[in-house]
């Protein structure tokens, strides 16, 4: 059963809302709405009794000019309550804080796709075609202010209650694939699944690849929903969603392809991300580290330089450690030789914590000198050397690193 008129999400500053309605009336804008998903788990916790996940930040769509809202809201609160707004002019949102509630206002827009993966085409449209252009039905409804009615024009309240996600259209994978990141984030947070049909369009335009750019091709090619815009919502469900079940849901739905096929095919990624988060490692860069190539999908999500450069010395590291096991039996190694080695090739620390993370054969020596070994100083120290009358110079530095290494060799014996 819908909610009847007049509900309201708990929480929600009822107080705000009604000053920025008649702030709204004031500057001649008729229809103002709460969207996204302050509505969505409102109606979760008062109608489905969802655990209260806490405030959400508040979107609010007008038809008209959000700027011009934000501004007459501004003026009317003052300064103090209102100190500062963000314009983004590109999409017409305006973002504010207000007594400590963030709100997002946007101008009510249509979006087109002119080829699929690419940035949409944003004009002003009306409220029911903003609802339109959204991911999912669940997060295509409002309450329209002032009497906070339940706008519904695409049955989100079903989804809802099947706690199902249902695209808007048969495109819609198509146009945008990063909205299937987003599903797996919801999936994750709210124990939602994917509908039956929403898991067919993911897997049917998975396998006929609309997109013009293709794996194997220039990474900068690539459309920004298959590169820096995929790696920003991947990056938001590393960093705010229990991810292992997202990720999990993913691999389900077939869905890393979307970034790699050598991941899709990945079994090993909850090991090496859990021990990336152990050793407080980035998340993207273990995930990113079991691609079939990972530095061409480095650069295609436009990963950080340190990131990309991390994968570089750690795909070097393997490399090194294959063709040493070769020659010899690394597991004869004193700990003094792993760190001669380590240390003597300018690789970062994090790239050998990297190679622990991706399970290397030779993995727990580099686990002991990332844990302990690296942390060892020279029992003494330069100065009592130059005391004893060393003069500063490389020899000097060369004793310092002998007596570091002899100390490391001894602590393991007494083990």
């Amino acid at each position: 059963m819908k909610p009847e008129p007049g509900f309201d999400g708990p929480g929600l500053p009822m107080g705000l809302l009604a000053v920025l309605q008649q702030v709204a009336s004031e500057v001649g804008i008729k229809r103002l709405a709460l969207v996204g998903g302050a509505v969505r788990d409102g109606l979760l916790h008062r109608v489905h009794f969802d655990p209260w996940r806490g405030l959400p930040d508040l979107d609010l769509v007008v038809e008209g000019s959000a700027v011009v809202l934000a501004k007459a809201l501004r003026s009317h609160l003052g300064p103090e309550q209102l100190p500062q707004l963000r314009v983004h002019g590109a999409y017409g949102t305006v973002e504010l804080v207000v007594d400590g509630v963030l709100l997002d206002l946007a101008t009510a827009r249509q979006e087109t796709y002119a080829s699929p993966g690419q940035n949409p085409q944003v004009t002003e449209g009306h409220l029911e075609e903003d609802l339109a252009r959204r991911d999912f039905t669940v997060n295509a409804m409002a309450l329209e202010l002032p009497g906070m009615t339940l706008l519904d024009p695409h049955d989100g309240w079903a989804a809802l209650a099947m706690r199902q996600l249902v695209f808007l259209h048969s495109n819609s994978v198509a146009d945008d694939p990063t909205r299937v990141v987003r599903g797996a984030r919801y999936a994750a947070r709210l124990g939602f699944e994917l509908a039956p049909e929403a898991l067919a369009q993911v897997r049917s335009t998975l396998q006929s690849w609309p997109w013009a750019w293709r794996p194997g091709e220039a990474p900068k090619l690539a459309p920004p929903a298959l590169s820096t815009r995929l790696r920003m919502e991947l990056e938001l469900l590393l960093e705010r969603e229990p991810w292992q079940k997202a990720v999990a849901h993913l691999q389900d739905w077939g869905a890393l392809v979307l970034f790699d096929e050598g991941l899709q095919a990945d079994q090993n990624w909850h090991r090496r991300m859990r021990w990336a988060w152990r050793l407080e490692l980035p998340l993207l860069t273990a995930l990113v580290a079991g691609a079939a190539d990972p530095l061409a999908m480095a650069e295609r999500l436009q990963l950080p330089q340190l990131q990309q450069r991390l994968l570089a010395e750690a795909a070097e590291l393997q490399i090194l450690l294959a063709s040493l096991e070769v020659a010899e039996s690394l597991s004869t190694w004193s700990p003094a030789r792993w760190c001669e080695t380590l240390e003597g090739s300018g690789w970062q620390p994090e790239a050998v914590a990297l190679c622990v993370c991706l399970g290397v054969p030779m993995w727990r020596p580099l686990l002991r000198w990332w844990g302990r070994w690296r942390q060892v100083k020279s029992p003494v120290s330069a100065q009592a050397l130059i005391d004893q009358g060393w003069r500063p110079g490389p020899a000097l530095g060369a004793e310092l690193k002998r007596l570091r290494l002899e100390l490391i060799d001894q602590q393991v014996a007494l083990r």
